[in-house]
């Protein structure tokens, strides 16, 4: 005899396959949800429902948009800097730089990182998509800005491998201690890239 009714149960096996939920926090989800006003429920559900329907890919940096455009909001922006490429593993990546105000340049949208254990090569991401965009020469610097881990590394090797060849300026994000960080709290690799990545005072 099942204990939970069948929507209920359908509901928290859908939860638990979302990144960083488990059983226990579905559940939880699952009963906030039971309990909820229905205008909530009604709107999540559309709201999930949009989300396929009413968004798409850019076609040339491959960053999530409105559906119905064929460029993002970026890459159509005449007064962004043409010739500088910051090139990020997910469109999330795009959101967290673009916050700070600091980048004016265009990007382009991995969908993933290098990882051989789990049989992600270079076909598997837009890596080839990236080598077109280089290929007719507008492009001067490409900044590389995979995330700090053995995956984004090994993809910022890559990168930089294939696209020296076009005679462009090759960077990558700086790391290193945080603002506000504590010498003593800091891990080992932390340490070894703040002080492979200094600079002059």
């Amino acid at each position: 005899m099942a204990l939970l009714p069948a929507p209920v149960e359908r509901l928290i096996l859908a939860l638990e396959r979302l990144p960083g939920i488990g059983p226990k926090t579905a559940s939880r989800l699952a009963f906030y949800f039971l309990r909820a006003p229905d205008a909530y429920a009604v709107d999540l559900s559309q709201a999930l429902a949009e989300i396929r329907s009413g968004t798409a890919f850019c076609e040339t940096c491959f960053n999530i948009m409105e559906a119905g455009r064929k460029q993002c909001q970026i890459c159509s922006d005449e007064k962004r800097d043409q010739s500088t490429l910051c090139v990020v593993e997910e469109a999330l990546d795009v959101v967290a730089l673009e916050k700070t105000l600091g980048y004016s340049g265009l990007y382009h949208v991995l969908h993933g990182a290098l990882s051989p254990i789990e049989g992600i090569g270079p076909e598997d991401i837009r890596f080839r998509e990236l080598e077109e965009r280089i290929k007719p020469g507008a492009i001067k610097e490409v900044i590389v800005a995979t995330n700090p881990s053995m995956e984004g590394d090994a993809t910022a090797l890559f990168i930089r491998q294939r696209l020296e060849k076009y005679g462009i300026t090759l960077t990558r994000l700086a790391r290193g201690l945080p603002v506000g960080g504590d010498l003593e709290y800091a891990d080992q690799n932390t340490l070894l890239r703040a002080l492979a990545g200094r600079q002059s005072l």
